[in-house]
């Protein structure tokens, strides 16, 4: 059975920093493209950033320069570093995994249930 667990969400102030993990399990995580997705209020989920199973990135250009996605094959985790938090990135982050996609994660196989993250201004 795959597990994908997200942690790390929670309250930050403007310009604070987070750092979500994502633990997988059930799954060759090391052949996965992964990535973190998220979803505001009344928005349609979209993606933060990915990273391919030999460690290339891609970030949406919201978040170029102030996050960081990474990945650990041997824990099995993706990490996402958050920094120069904005209001606007309030919204629930989810990790994604997909086999046979780009970075973009055109296609997602796993997704995890979500945490929130909450920036106040």
């Amino acid at each position: 059975q795959v597990q994908l667990v997200e942690s790390g969400g929670g309250l930050v102030q403007a310009g604070g920093s987070l750092r979500l993990s994502c633990a997988a399990s059930g799954l060759p995580f090391s052949s996965y493209t992964m990535g973190w997705f998220r979803q505001a209020p009344g928005k349609a989920r979209a993606l933060v950033a990915g990273i391919s199973s030999a460690g290339t990135t891609y970030y949406a250009d919201s978040v170029k320069g102030r996050f960081t996605i990474s990945r650990d094959n041997v824990k099995n985790t993706l990490y996402l570093q958050m920094s120069s938090l904005k209001p606007e990135d309030t919204a629930v982050y989810y990790c994604a995994a997909g086999l046979r996609t780009g970075l973009r994660l055109e296609r997602q196989d796993y997704w995890g249930q979500g945490t929130q993250v909450t920036v106040s201004s």
